[in-house]
This record gives C-alpha cells, structure tokens and sequence, in this order.
C-alpha cells in the first residue's frame, strides 16, 4: 500500500497561490505569482528531485492538474526528474467537470473522494502524491487520508493570497520526521500525520 505524500510551497504569512509563476492563479485579483522562483537553488532541486524519485503516482487538484499538464508534456527529455515521472506514470485528477483529459496517463476521479483515494492507496506502488492542490489537500485532510507532508516554508511575507490551511481547516497534528534549510532560506520540514491536536494549561509556580 502507497503513502499519500503531499508537497506544499508557502510563503511566512501561509499563502500557497501561483508559486510558479505570474500567470498560474490569479484568482482574487493575486498579482504576485512566481514568487519562489528567487530561491530556487540547488539545494532545492535536489530536494524535489529525491521527493519524485519516489513517486508512484500522482494526485492532482483540476487547477494544479490544468498547470501541470500545459507544461510538463512539453518537457521531452527522458532523463528529466521531474517531467519524466510526471508524463510516465498514472495521474489521477479529483474533478467533477474535466470529463476528457488530453494528458496520457490520466484518470479522473468524480466520485466519493475518501473511497477513490483510499482505493489509489491501496493499488499505488511507491508514493501516491500530491502536488500543491490546496483545496483538494485541505479535502485529504479532513479526510485523515494524508499520510506525511512535505512542507517549503519561503523566507517571503506577501500580505495577500489563498493560505494553505485557510479558517476552518480541520484541527490536525503532526509529528515532525525531518528537515533542512536550503542556502537560500527554504525552510523544508516533514511530518507525519499524528491524529487530532491535544490541548493543556501551564501551571502556575508553586510560589505565585
């Protein structure tokens, strides 16, 4: 049985829109998409090489799957970390209106996500992933069906934008498994899936 694994970029404020570029969400009138292009080093794509390398397949919101699928098709060398896993293994878009998807590999799921998703899990050797995707993410969330995120932390405040975990996200904690901070201040930091947060009180000191 797969691991679902989703990889995330944010900024320090939470926001998660158009990472890649100017024009890949504008929603809400966002004008400041591409803005972790300045911090991708080496030590950053090395990171996203290692996470595809154990990819089995691919979970994709329509919006994230529609961006995807306008590029990576285009990248044709098949030695290429990201595209060659990318174009070759089987795809899956949660979607109810894409209904003939031009992408070879791909599959759209339309119906009981929690079902369907547990169903890929279940048939995916390697990582089942999950690529940006927010509401979908926030969806595998309440569903408890993510098993580990890979969270890129941005040394950037853009004051704007659709946050990752938006007000009224299911209360979820994690247990941290690993990290490293790039040259350029990416902050990459892993967690497991630890159930519902537990809450407490300090106590005062016994002289107060």
């Amino acid at each position: 049985m797969g691991k679902l694994v989703l990889t995330s970029f944010v900024s320090l404020d939470g926001v998660h829109q158009a990472p890649g570029g100017p024009q890949e969400d504008t929603r809400d009138g966002f004008e400041q998409g591409g803005w972790t292009v300045p911090y991708a080093d080496e030590d950053f794509g090395r990171f996203v090489n290692e996470v595809f390398e154990r990819a089995g397949a691919f979970l994709l919101g329509r919006r994230t799957y529609d961006i995807f699928a306008a590029y990576w098709p285009k990248v044709t060398d098949p030695e290429d970390p990201i595209a060659s896993p990318l174009n070759a293994l089987p795809k899956y878009v949660a979607s109810s209106t894409l209904t003939d998807p031009d992408w070879a590999g791909t599959t759209v799921i339309g119906g009981d996500l929690a079902k369907e998703v547990a169903d890929l899990k279940e048939r995916t050797d390697g990582e089942l992933q999950v690529h940006g995707s927010g509401a979908l993410a926030r969806s595998l969330l309440a569903l408890d069906l993510i098993d580990t995120v890979h969270l890129l932390t941005f040394p950037v405040v853009l004051g704007a934008g659709r946050r990752l975990f938006a007000e009224g996200t299911v209360p979820t904690a994690f247990r941290h498994t690993g990290g490293r901070i790039t040259a350029a201040g990416v902050s990459i930091q892993t967690y497991d899936l630890a159930g519902r947060p537990e809450y407490g009180s300090y106590p005062l000191p016994e002289n107060a």
